[in-house]
């Protein structure tokens, strides 16, 4: 039995900037939820701009949309992958997106780039985000796999060299199969030179105080939050970050998703250990019960 713990895949992400869990998934699972996106990528408008790409097709809100897309999300040999990769920045993590994308034959390579380049603040310094691509059909470097830098990540995403093409990898990956990228990696899809569509899962995290690439509240409103599981409420936004960020009312925004603002109570303080040390000490200098 493959070692699944997260510890080496964490090891493999830092080492190398990208790491495969093969197996994640019966390939079965996987081919249902490909079965249940030919429809909507049927409907699907294409993209528009040389960045996303003129033959691609996106579906994004996985979760509102396909019930199969729960196992990817919340599978949860990753997301203690991604807890143990982001935690250093964080107390929770969020969903940064989740969506569907359909190369098509005759597909360009898409231009590298790293998706941390959204986020305005330090680089090399900390990770933003955390990506898993789950193959809906094979990736092999025929048909558009996915292209990465090994070694581009972290310190190195502030070097700004050019990068070459020579010395990208495009791993082969099988339904079933997930690939972990940071945010700091450099990546791109690759040119789909087959005769077939290129589909995959995106499923993105990010720090959970960071404003995310879908907005989470607009995407899954309480009315359709309050049935998702309490694992993928919280990703969705549900749960409030330390200091206060993200909260309802002074609550918790979990709450919206049971009792509801009739049942709100007053704000309640949620902070850092550090602020709590800074308030408790100010409050025994004044003698001001804590």
């Amino acid at each position: 039995m493959r070692d699944r713990a997260p510890a080496p895949y964490v090891d493999r992400l830092a080492r190398n900037g990208w790491c495969i869990m093969p197996d994640a998934l019966p390939a079965q699972r996987i081919n249902r939820l490909d079965d249940d996106l030919a429809e909507a990528f049927e409907r699907a408008p294409y993209c528009r701009g040389p960045f996303y790409g003129e033959t691609t097709k996106p579906l994004g809100r996985l979760p509102l949309r396909f019930v199969h897309s729960e196992a990817l999300i919340c599978h949860e040999r990753i997301l203690e992958i991604v807890h143990h990769f982001l935690a250093p920045w964080c107390d929770h993590v969020q969903l940064n997106t989740t969506q569907a994308i359909a190369i098509d034959p005759g597909a360009p390579a898409q231009a590298p780039h790293r998706d941390q380049d959204m986020c305005h603040g330090p680089k090399g310094e900390m990770e933003y985000l955390l990506n898993v691509i789950w193959p809906l059909t094979p990736f092999n470097p025929d048909n558009g796999a996915t292209r990465l830098w090994p070694g581009s990540h972290g310190s190195a995403a502030i070097e700004g060299d050019a990068p070459h093409e020579e010395q990208a990898v495009s791993p082969v990956l099988a339904p079933g199969s997930a690939l972990l990228f940071p945010g700091s990696t450099l990546h791109g899809a690759g040119a789909n030179r087959s005769g077939s569509v290129r589909r995959a899962a995106v499923i993105g995290y990010s720090l959970g105080w960071l404003k995310p690439y879908e907005n989470p509240w607009l995407a899954y409103p309480p009315q359709v939050a309050r049935h998702f599981s309490s694992e993928l409420a919280k990703l969705a936004g549900y749960v409030q970050h330390r200091p206060n960020l993200g909260h309802f009312e002074g609550q918790c925004p979990s709450t919206l998703l049971t009792g509801g603002p009739e049942l709100m109570t007053g704000p309640r303080d949620a902070l850092l250990l550090e602020q709590a040390e800074m308030v408790e000490a100010y409050c025994r200098a004044q003698q001001v019960p804590g």
